[in-house]
């Protein structure tokens, strides 16, 4: 399998400003990544650091003393499918807990009332088929604050709802989950993603309530609790303002076919 994706960032940011991005394919054992990363502020190409972070995901960290206008420009070329992931304790008993966007402990009622005795596999396809039904995909419809009880109180959301959401009423259940932000070959409109992954018979299932692209082609960039440890851009000191964003994920050949049913890692 090869994928091609690209993502092209626009922000100004206001003195002593440092940010982190995490727009690069995560490192997962793939055949080969081809990538470029370009960094460039005041007509200048910027110094940056790459981090490791958990799940093979890796992070650019920059810093501007004075207010600059910053592009960035991403692309990798990725052949082949990433290697199965080793998960241990510690993963599972984290991705149990309730996170600031995901409130499994508030949603407990609501899971046990609305999936009674399910388990396993049972219980992820019916919370898929609850979030899908229960809520309607409007772009711009939340914000980027906004949590799993916010997004079921308007009945709408984005990808990043949709997934916080499922992730909650699993864990309420005792069943690990935890977000992924990918990139989704086929997804329309075309932006960075945000899907649920749930831990069932000892893999990671890709569970993705909006049904927007097909799961066997995504990429993964980053993974954690919740949206809070998978922001595509963030300041860890000073501020900015994104101007303009674009993204785009292909694959060589057809998409394959998605069947909601299959049990699909991110690969």
């Amino acid at each position: 399998m090869r994928r091609t994706v690209t993502s092209h960032l626009l922000f100004s940011t206001q003195p002593q400003t440092s940010f982190v991005l995490a727009i690069a394919v995560a490192d997962r054992g793939y055949r080969s990544v081809q990538e470029e990363i370009s960094i460039e502020g005041a007509g200048s190409q910027l110094s940056y650091r790459e981090l490791p972070d958990q799940h093979g995901g890796r992070l650019f960290a920059a810093e501007v003393t004075e207010p600059t206008e910053v592009l960035v420009s991403y692309r990798a070329v990725v052949e082949g499918v990433a290697a199965a992931e080793e998960t241990s304790e510690t993963d599972l008993i984290r991705y149990v807990r309730p996170s600031r966007y995901c409130e499994s402990d508030r949603l407990l009622p609501t899971s046990y009332a609305e999936f009674p005795g399910l388990r396993g596999l049972a219980l992820v396809d019916a919370v898929r088929l609850w979030v899908a039904r229960e809520l309607r995909y409007v772009s711009g419809s939340s914000s980027p604050t906004d949590s799993a009880v916010q997004a079921l109180l308007a009945r709408r959301g984005v990808c990043r709802d949709f997934a916080h959401l499922a992730v909650s009423l699993l864990r309420a259940k005792d069943v690990p989950a935890r977000l992924a932000a990918v990139y989704a070959p086929g997804l329309t409109p075309m932006d960075f993603h945000a899907v649920a992954e749930a831990w069932v018979d000892g893999q990671w299932l890709v569970v993705d309530a909006t049904g927007l692209a097909p799961r066997e082609s995504m990429l993964r960039i980053s993974t954690g609790r919740d949206a809070a440890d998978t922001a595509f851009l963030s300041t860890v000191g000073g501020s900015l303002t994104l101007k303009e964003i674009k993204v785009g994920a292909v694959i060589e050949g057809e998409l394959p076919p998605e069947d909601a049913t299959a049990l699909v890692s991110l690969r």
